[in-house]
């Protein structure tokens, strides 16, 4: 491999990792968030748990936090 083909293949090496690394970052934070919301739903403030599950789906759209969020806001509004 020459030198060229080689710092292209360390660059994308790197571009991976930190790329692996944020969505790690995200699922955490949408956890984050997500206990939150359990939390608040916990303390009886209905209203900002909806929030924060709203952000959760608006941030982090297509993930597993996304989805229970959704089921919780169903669950909510039907209250």
């Amino acid at each position: 491999m020459n030198t060229g083909g080689h710092m292209r293949y360390v660059i994308m090496v790197v571009v991976l990792i930190f790329s692996f690394g944020l969505t790690g970052c995200s699922k955490e934070k949408a956890a984050e968030i997500y206990d939150t919301a359990q939390f608040e739903e916990l303390q009886n403030n209905r209203e900002h748990a909806l929030k924060l599950y709203q952000e959760i789906i608006e941030k982090y759209p297509g993930g597993e936090y996304a989805k229970k969020a959704e089921e919780r806001v169903s669950q909510l509004k039907q209250k």
